[in-house]
């Protein structure tokens, strides 16, 4: 099975908690000894995990970069749904069988040419916190998870459904094909974020800031809105963005 390094206590206390079998080894600072290192050093040992001691440039190389916190973990890979017509079928069958006052929507986040991982790690987290079913991106022009993004996520990188796709315009045709409504985010929509019906099933997608949708991707939404803007910039980071939307679409959802 295939691994992976995490780095940083928010990504390696996820993973602490969410799947501690799958932990190889855990790495650490031996000379950072304050309350957030001594109270995630007991959750490891509680858990059991092998530990081994790493000095900064150790945990450096390990991780490709300085931001460790001191803390880094070699894991194998977790088991992940397949395929996002996989999801949208388990998701499905799983809320048929709930009471119908019980049930959820769909809540997909599609990010159209993020490339930078600082951004994508940002959009995860905001995915993950407002309960969204996955999140999907090109293949080309986007970001993949790596440290960094999974070091920024917090976390969410082990808990949010990440599918890039070869074509993202037919993987949105076969969005709509299942009912769910493909809203995108357009500086140049008439309607803005809050006219709009967001409780059904639904697909935000966003664009890099700056350059915004591709043109294909804006033709294929079933909807164009926009985030009002009343200050002197034009535009929001779009993790920033995204945390509008998804954050507007949990509300009217009665926020649970």
């Amino acid at each position: 099975m295939s691994s992976q390094v995490l780095f940083g206590f928010h990504a390696v206390g996820v993973r602490l908690k969410t799947a501690p079998q799958s932990i190889v080894e855990i790495y650490f600072e031996p000379t950072r000894r304050d309350a957030r290192m001594r109270q995630f050093m007991d959750k490891v040992k509680e858990a059991g995990v092998r530990l081994i001691e790493a000095d900064g440039m150790r945990l450096s190389k390990l991780c490709g970069g300085h931001g460790h916190q001191g803390v880094a973990a070699r894991v194998q890979a977790l088991t992940q749904v397949h395929s996002l017509d996989e999801l949208l079928e388990n998701l499905e069958a799983t809320q048929l069988a709930l009471p119908a006052d019980q049930r959820v929507n769909p809540l997909i986040l599609v990010l159209d040419g993020v490339t930078d991982p600082h951004n994508l790690g940002a959009c995860l987290r905001v995915a993950d916190g407002a309960g969204v079913h996955a999140v999907i991106a090109p293949k080309d022009h986007a970001a993949g998870i790596n440290a960094t993004v999974a070091k920024v996520a917090s976390g969410a990188a082990e808990t949010v459904p990440y599918f890039m796709v070869t074509n993202l315009a037919r993987t949105l045709g076969e969005l709509k094909e299942r009912n769910i409504w493909v809203i995108g985010t357009s500086d140049m929509a008439t309607q803005t974020l809050y006219q709009v019906d967001l409780t059904g099933p639904v697909a935000l997608v966003l664009g890099a800031e700056g350059d915004g949708m591709r043109q294909l991707t804006a033709k294929t939404c079933d909807q164009l809105v926009r985030i009002p803007m009343r200050g002197a910039v034009e535009s929001l980071n779009v993790s920033v963005a995204s945390g509008v939307c998804l954050y507007e679409a949990l509300r009217q959802r009665g926020g649970n």
